[in-house]
C-alpha cells in the first residue's frame, strides 16, 4: 500500500510541475529561423502559429508569428492576393515547422477589383469557397476565395460586412463584377480574422 502513495506521490509530483513550452517568434520575413523555446505562463495551454502574405503593387510581404495564447482556433482565409492562416496544437514544442501548406486541388473564384472571374487554387485546410458582401457604404462590395471550415462556422459579425456565405464545390462561389472598393471589404474581413 505504501508503495502505492509513494508512486502515486511521485507521479503528482512530475506532472505538477510541467508547464507547456512552444516555439516563439515574429518575423517580417515569412519564416522563423531564430525561433527561442518559451515556456507559457499559467493559463496558456496552447501553441499557436501564424502567417500571412498579402501581395501590393507587384512586392510580397510575408509575416510569421509563433508563440502561446490562452485559447486558440486554427483557420484558414485566401483573397488571392492576400492569405493569412493560423494553426493551434497542445503538447510541447508542436508549433516548430513554419506554415506552408500545399495545394489541396480546390478552386474558388477571387475578385481583382474590376470582376470577380479569376480562380484561385486553394491550399492546406481551406476546404470552402466563401463570397462575403457590403452595401452599407454605396455600390455592393464583393469578395471571394478560399476559407477553412472554421471561417465559415463563425458565428460572430464582421465589422463592415454585410454577409458571408460558404460553399463546398469547387468555383461554387460564382463569377461577377464588383465596384472598385472591393479592398475596403478584404481588409476588414482579414483583419478581423487576425485579431480574434
Amino acid at each position: 500500500m505504501d508503495l502505492q502513495i509513494s508512486v502515486f506521490l511521485l507521479f503528482l509530483l512530475f506532472t505538477a510541475g510541467h508547464s507547456l513550452g512552444c516555439y516563439e517568434c515574429n518575423s517580417q520575413t515569412g519564416s522563423c529561423a531564430d525561433q527561442t523555446v518559451r515556456t507559457c505562463p499559467a493559463g496558456s495551454s496552447w501553441c499557436w502559429s501564424s502567417a500571412g502574405v498579402r501581395q501590393v503593387g507587384g512586392i510580397t510581404y510575408k509575416t510569421m508569428s509563433k508563440g502561446c495564447v490562452p485559447a486558440c482556433q486554427s483557420w484558414s482565409l485566401n483573397l488571392g492576393y492576400a492569405r493569412s492562416i493560423t494553426s493551434c496544437c497542445r503538447t510541447d514544442l508542436c508549433n516548430r515547422q513554419d506554415l506552408d501548406p500545399v495545394s489541396n486541388g480546390k478552386k474558388c473564384y477571387t475578385c481583382d477589383g474590376k470582376s470577380c472571374s479569376k480562380t484561385l487554387s486553394c491550399s492546406g485546410d481551406e476546404d470552402r469557397c466563401f463570397t462575403g458582401t457590403d452595401n452599407s457604404g454605396g455600390p455592393l462590395v464583393v469578395a471571394k476565395g478560399c476559407a477553412s471550415k472554421s471561417i465559415c462556422d463563425a458565428t460572430t459579425s464582421v465589422e463592415n460586412v454585410q454577409s458571408i456565405s460558404c460553399c463546398e464545390g469547387n468555383l461554387c462561389n460564382g463569377a461577377q463584377n464588383v465596384s472598385q472598393s472591393f479592398l475596403f471589404l478584404s481588409c476588414s474581413l482579414l483583419s478581423y480574422f487576425l485579431l480574434h
